[in-house]
């Protein structure tokens, strides 16, 4: 193997991106997340890394826009020589032919990762989500009920990509990945020989399923093992870096250096919930030690006064020493779309970057997956390190930027399902 990173891994939402962050760095690997490809002098600020990350936003793109979005990002990880390329799409796979399209980010990396094994690794159980022979489950919220997906509370009904199938190899078909092979979870007790011969690698994929955590380290080995014969392009959420480091620290004596937890907060901290998510929407009525102020999401797409007003109340309420949350009152599900969402995550995001350049913070939070990637892009933060876990699936990073206002803050970058409703309160320490 290459003495360089032995993984790389592109984050098609920033919210993901830093869970794989964070599945990394808690396992002892040296990792950083860039929020674009890096030059040569960039990539070298950065010292010796294990795994290499790249958050982007290709889960709200058009075809078009994601092959000119991931081209370069395949250039980048097969020049660095990564063994294994992990493209990181959501837990609940929620994608379609028209945006977010898996199957298209497989067409535009695929040449850049000439071994033909390309697995699929279908669940994430730390954060309640589950494949079993090839169909999809997930929990509605931390510890909530698991539902199969086309008939989950919140997925089944998403406004831009609704899951209306289970079964991932009909699902990503419909997205040009036809003919997927599947490899189901009661062969992982099968001898090494025998796995190894149930798998056929003729086929443009290879669905592997995850029953619980166990199956990752048999994961492992699978994608490791033939990674040493040629790079490969691996794709699913997390579990995909789980697997890798279950294999590599089995019967280890690896330690982890336990993770300092957050302190009190001693200044003022900003949340701005952009999700449309229940999930999100009652983490914000649980948030009693904030000031929390409604804003109105179509207002402040098209209204310059309304956004200018609301950034001076949410100034000085920040100025004046009070936790401030600010949060967008859900769409109508019924006429919500692509390009409406779009709108209101640009626009929140923007809304963020405003309110730091007003006031200087320390800890921020951010929930929702558009929103995330598009304020951190606007923040002008150039990557991203592990802090600390706040709720499986629910990273605190901090921020690498050239600017000093917007470097070293600690950033929670948070998905619609993720975290109880404690959450909020729990960031500020």
């Amino acid at each position: 193997m290459a003495a360089g990173p032995r993984l790389g891994w592109y984050g098609d939402d920033f919210t993901g991106a830093t869970d794989t962050l964070a599945a990394l760095a808690k396992a002892g690997q040296r990792a950083l997340l860039f929020l674009d490809v890096p030059d040569v002098a960039r990539f070298g600020q950065a010292g010796p890394l294990d795994a290499v990350g790249i958050a982007g936003a290709a889960r709200s793109m058009a075809p078009e826009a994601m092959r000119a979005e991931l081209e370069p990002v395949g250039r980048f990880f097969a020049g660095l020589g990564v063994p294994v390329m992990h493209y990181k799409c959501c837990s609940t796979f929620d994608s379609a032919p028209n945006v977010g399209s898996i199957g298209e980010a497989v067409r535009t990396l695929g040449p850049h990762f000439p071994n033909r094994f390309r697995p699929v690794v279908g669940g994430q159980p730390n954060i309640g989500r589950y494949c079993l022979f090839s169909t999809l489950f997930a929990a509605a919220g931390t510890g909530g009920t698991v539902h199969r997906i086309d008939r989950h509370p919140t997925m089944s009904v998403h406004p831009v990509t609704p899951m209306a199938e289970a079964d991932l190899r009909r699902h990503l078909a419909a997205q040009g990945l036809e003919g997927m092979a599947a490899l189901h979870f009661p062969d992982y007790g099968l001898d090494s020989e025998a796995l190894d011969g149930r798998l056929d690698e003729r086929a443009p994929a290879v669905l592997l399923d995850v029953s619980r955590g166990e199956d990752l380290a048999v994961i492992g080995r699978l994608i490791w093992e033939r990674a040493a014969r040629e790079p490969l392009l691996a794709v699913g959420p997390s579990s995909v870096a789980q697997a890798l480091v279950a294999h590599w620290n089995a019967g280890s004596d690896a330690s982890v250096t336990e993770e300092a937890p957050l302190a009190a907060a001693d200044t003022p901290v900003f949340l701005m919930a952009g999700s449309l998510s229940p999930v999100t929407r009652r983490q914000v009525e649980a948030a009693g030690s904030y000031t929390r102020i409604q804003a109105d999401a179509a207002a402040l797409c098209a209204d310059a006064g309304y956004a200018e007003a609301l950034l001076g109340e949410v100034a000085a309420s920040l100025r004046a020493g009070r936790h401030t949350l600010v949060w967008t009152a859900p769409a109508d599900a019924g006429t919500a779309d692509t390009a409406q969402a779009g709108r209101v995550a640009a626009a929140t995001a923007e809304f963020v970057a405003a309110v730091l350049r007003a006031v200087r913070l320390r800890r921020v939070g951010i929930a929702g997956g558009d929103t995330s990637s598009l304020a951190v892009r606007a923040l002008g933060c150039w990557g991203l390190s592990y802090r600390c876990t706040l709720a499986p699936g629910v990273t605190v990073s901090r921020t690498h930027a050239d600017d000093p206002s917007v470097d070293g803050l600690e950033l929670m970058l948070k998905g619609g399902q993720m975290g109880g409703e404690d959450l909020f309160e729990r960031l500020l320490g």
